[in-house]
This record gives C-alpha cells, sequence and structure tokens, in this order.
C-alpha cells in the first residue's frame, strides 16, 4: 500500500499564491509519475501538472505559465506551487503516483486539499 499526505490548501484572493505539497510513503519500489489532478463542484476531475520520472513535465493549458510542479524522487515528494490564483482554480486538489511496489504497480491518492480563490 503507498499513502500520499497533502498539505498546503486554502483561502487565497485572486492574483495571490498558494504551494501544495504531498508525500508518498509506504511500499514504494519506484515512483514512475506524480502528479496533481483538481475537481470543482459539478465538473469531472482533471490533470493539473505531472512530473514524470523520464521525460517532461506536463501541464494543463490553463495553468501553464501560472503553477511549477516540482519532485524530489530522494524523498518521494511533490510540489505544485500556484501563482497569478484565478477564482476558476477553486477546486479540490488531488495528488497523484504511480509507480511499482514491491510484489505489484500502484496508483495512489491522496485525500484531497481545498483550494479556494475568492476575494
Amino acid at each position: 500500500q503507498v499513502q500520499l499526505v497533502e498539505s498546503g490548501g486554502g483561502l487565497v484572493q485572486p492574483g495571490g499564491s498558494l504551494r501544495l505539497s504531498c508525500a508518498a510513503s509506504g511500499n514504494i519500489v519506484s515512483i514512475n509519475v506524480m502528479g496533481w489532478y483538481r475537481q470543482a463542484p459539478g465538473k469531472q476531475r482533471e490533470l493539473v501538472a505531472a512530473s514524470p520520472s523520464v521525460g517532461s513535465t506536463a501541464y494543463a493549458d490553463s495553468v501553464k505559465g501560472r503553477f511549477t510542479i516540482s519532485r524530489d524522487n530522494a524523498k518521494n515528494t511533490v510540489t505544485l506551487q500556484m501563482n497569478s490564483l484565478k477564482p476558476e482554480d477553486t477546486a479540490v486538489y488531488y495528488c497523484n503516483a504511480r509507480g511499482s511496489g514491491w510484489l505489484n504497480g500502484f496508483n495512489s491518492w491522496g485525500q484531497g486539499t481545498q483550494v479556494t480563490v475568492s476575494s
């Protein structure tokens, strides 16, 4: 089992910044991808940013130039720096990790952290 613990959500005014963090622990041999998704009320969960072990990071078009994902492979952590936040960024943000354990693969999710952008 792999557990993901998130932190850093909250309420921020438009134009402000927040930083989300996620730490993975448990039966981990390797993590192929760590990323962040979000789900707004009445909408489907969508990819925000992903950081693969091999290859380039990926961002949703709506956050390019404002959000930055970074990953520490040694610590199994990933962060999402969110700048110039807009009301439409309001959502529950979920950390995701996919990889391999000692016996099988995993695709794990964090519990979610609320981000609210409002004046």
